[in-house]
């Protein structure tokens, strides 16, 4: 048995061990990145900037800014559309935000 080590072949204790602090410091990176983005506002438009929804990089809506000329009563539909146009907008930023952040599997 003198040719094997406990850990076959795997490079040893030592080697492990690297391995265990490179994955920790990955992690660590990847909290603090996704951090960054929870942090980070993005605002997407519609209308010409009738309509602005703010939004974080992780996904999440933290505004919606409608111009008042935006509102027509006899109209609503198109107020409907500027809205989820502003909203698309913005989800498409921050998904290209979070994945020039985390790289491909950061994209949602």
């Amino acid at each position: 048995m003198a040719g094997f080590n406990r850990f076959g072949g795997f490079g040893g204790g030592a080697n492990m061990q690297n391995m265990i602090r490179q994955a920790q410091k990955m992690q660590a990176e990847m909290e603090k990145k996704n951090e960054e983005l929870a942090s980070t506002e993005l605002v997407g438009a519609s209308g010409g900037g009738m309509v602005e929804v703010v939004i974080t990089g992780k996904n999440i809506i933290k505004a919606i800014r409608i111009k008042k000329e935006a509102v027509d009563p006899d109209d609503v539909e198109m107020l409907e559309d500027l809205i989820m146009a502003a909203i698309k907008d913005a989800q498409s930023k921050a998904s290209n935000l979070s994945r020039d952040t985390l790289g491909p599997m950061g994209a949602f």
